[in-house]
């Protein structure tokens, strides 16, 4: 089983970029479907973005409110993730977590191994 750590959050102003990296350890990486989702002060977790197994599909996913902004990849060879933000708004200020699971992604409730998660604050 891979384990997963988070780096690249920190403070920006509204309408910048970030890049948000997720260190994989373990495991075969291109065996597991990654994810990146987040948690807001007094929200509830939600999806932001997945990426297949790469012996699956490869395919992308993101939900509708940073689809065109944000862009998930992966490198295998390097067993990293990736999720590069643009256009950021104050409404993406978040705490971000990386996910993993083995095999296809099947939807966003089955991911089962998680990073500590990083801090993205979007304000001026």
């Amino acid at each position: 089983q891979v384990q997963l750590e988070e780096s690249g959050g920190g403070l920006v102003q509204p309408g910048g970029s970030l890049r948000l990296s997720c260190v994989v350890s373990g495991g075969t990486f291109s065996g597991y479907a990654q994810a990146w989702f987040r948690q807001a002060p007094g929200k509830e977790r939600e999806f932001v973005a997945a990426i297949d197994a790469t012996w699956s599909s490869g395919a992308t996913y993101y939900a509708d409110s940073v689809k065109g902004r944000f862009t998930i990849s992966r490198d295998n060879a390097r067993k990293m993730g990736y999720l590069q933000m643009t256009s950021l708004k104050p409404e993406d200020t978040a705490v971000y977590y990386c996910a993993a699971k083995w095999g296809p992604h099947k939807g966003t409730s089955e991911y089962n191994i998680w990073g500590q998660g990083t801090q993205v604050t979007v304000s001026s």
